[in-house]
């Protein structure tokens, strides 16, 4: 009789959390980590056996910030390492919902927030396509009713086990901070983080009478102290842009003075929004500091001009912004504050390589090429970190983004000698490469470098229902 059920052999396992860096067999039965030992014991048998001497065996990646919650994002995810992808940021407005259609379904685990957006688009009426509102949810301060009625829904999805409350503020700006605090209020009260892409971007434009990204920062920053609420700050370097290593030293000092707050980057010049948003106002140029030839749009390649952003902006979708200085980009990735998060969102192969390839583009351009990190800082930032944000809101996470026995068997194997993004933004789908396994609770989801079609270990992270 085999010991377990899956024997890796030989492997370089890397835990972040106890700061093992050493060759070790790992025996996994009934989904979890059963067994860690020396190569030069006894040895583990298993039904299954796979020799992962020379690669690198580490936790699977958190993502805690992937929009494209489907199958052909999920594929592309775990040929990236990636073993979990949630919907923190937008969230939905009806928790049950979007576990209910992904149960069952899915090649990776996969969760969701109740989100602030959701819930405003939702009681305001404004039903546009995509994630973000483009009507009365971006542009009218909502009525007191109207508030309240937000107020329920996302506290409805708490109650539900929504693993958060996510917000957007830059795509809701008529959102008034008594409202922000009042959505504050009810995450703190079940103990949920509060996740942000804040007001503004950069430093605040000296000719525009809104915020920029360090303002926005500060007033999340008062809103937090003020509630109790936990805090997490999406995307810094997209917010921040010049202003970056200044948010990421204003997340620092927030930290050091006991506010509960975290932060996450994508390692891209390029974000990526939908053109119909609040984001391009008039006046988006000033705002973003970018003109027409920046943008670019997705589902045809072209770069855009003042005629194509006026005729894909009525008629909306998804554009992609170059905007991010490389020495923000860097402060980032490399700041010890930040997880990294991918902010992925692919729509039949139109949208942002960051969807394919942000962890293997870490590993493989931050650490092998330039060596702006460490290899165990970098599987720290994709799976220890992110599983520390959500543990108090969802005990699963304590079993998530470390190997030690009880763990959950969610690996990403990997060659650090060959590990590379191959997506760019001409061809955003082609997957990473150097990912030779993948597991998802003990099931292989990548075997030899393929996906396994036709395969869903994948299991909803939930936080306790009330």
């Amino acid at each position: 009789m085999a010991d377990f059920e899956l024997v890796l052999r030989g492997g370089r396992v890397i835990d972040p959390e106890s700061g093992l860096d050493a060759q070790r067999d790992i025996g996994i039965s009934a989904g979890r980590v059963q067994a860690i030992e020396e190569i030069w014991g006894k040895g583990l048998s298993g039904t299954d056996e796979l020799d992962v001497t020379g690669l690198v065996v580490a936790p699977g990646f958190i993502d805690l910030h992937a929009h494209g919650q489907d199958a052909e994002n999920y594929r592309l995810q775990a040929h990236d390492g990636v073993t979990t992808a949630l919907e923190l940021e937008i969230g939905t407005a009806d928790v049950d919902a979007w576990y209910d259609v992904r149960e069952g379904r899915t090649a990776i685990n996969f969760g969701v927030s109740s989100g602030h957006v959701p819930s405003r688009m939702a009681v305001m009426g404004d039903d546009g396509p995509g994630l973000i509102p483009s009507g009365d949810a971006a542009h009218r301060e909502a009525t007191d009713q109207e508030v309240t009625d937000m107020i329920e829904l996302i506290e409805s999805g708490l109650e539900r086990g929504g693993l958060g409350v996510g917000f957007a503020l830059q795509y809701t700006p008529a959102a008034t901070r008594s409202e922000v605090m009042d959505a504050f209020r009810v995450a703190e009260r079940f103990g949920a983080p509060c996740l942000v892409h804040v007001r503004g971007m950069g430093e605040p434009p000296a000719d525009l009478c809104r915020a920029g990204g360090v303002d926005g920062l500060q007033e999340v920053i008062a809103v937090a102290t003020i509630t109790g609420a936990s805090l997490h700050i999406c995307h810094v370097s997209s917010v921040g842009l010049s202003a970056t290593k200044e948010l990421l030293a204003m997340v620092g000092g927030a930290a050091a003075n006991g506010l509960d707050i975290t932060t996450e980057c994508y390692p891209y010049g390029a974000g990526m929004t939908q053109i119909e948003s609040a984001l391009f106002e008039p006046g988006w140029e000033r705002l973003v500091k970018v003109g027409y030839e920046e943008l670019l749009w997705p589902p045809t390649g072209e770069v855009l001009n003042e005629k194509l952003f006026k005729k894909y902006r009525a008629q909306g979708g998804i554009v992609v912004i170059h905007f991010i200085p490389d020495d923000a980009i860097e402060a980032a990735v490399s700041s010890p504050l930040t997880a990294i998060a991918s902010d992925g969102w692919m729509i039949d192969g139109a949208g942002h390589p960051r969807t394919a390839g942000t962890y293997a583009r870490v590993l493989g351009r931050f650490v092998r090429d330039r060596g702006s990190l460490t290899l165990t800082e970098a599987i720290r930032k994709a799976s220890l970190m992110p599983a520390r944000r959500l543990e108090r809101r969802a005990p699963s996470f304590l079993r998530k983004g470390r190997i030690k026995v009880g763990a959950d068997a969610d690996l990403a194997v990997f060659n650090p000698a060959t590990v590379m993004d191959n997506a760019t933004y001409e061809e955003p789908g082609l997957p990473s490469s150097g990912f030779a396994h993948v597991l998802v609770n003990g099931v292989s989801i990548v075997r030899d470098g393929q996906f396994r079609a036709d395969t869903y270990p994948g299991k909803s992270a939930r936080a306790p229902l009330v």
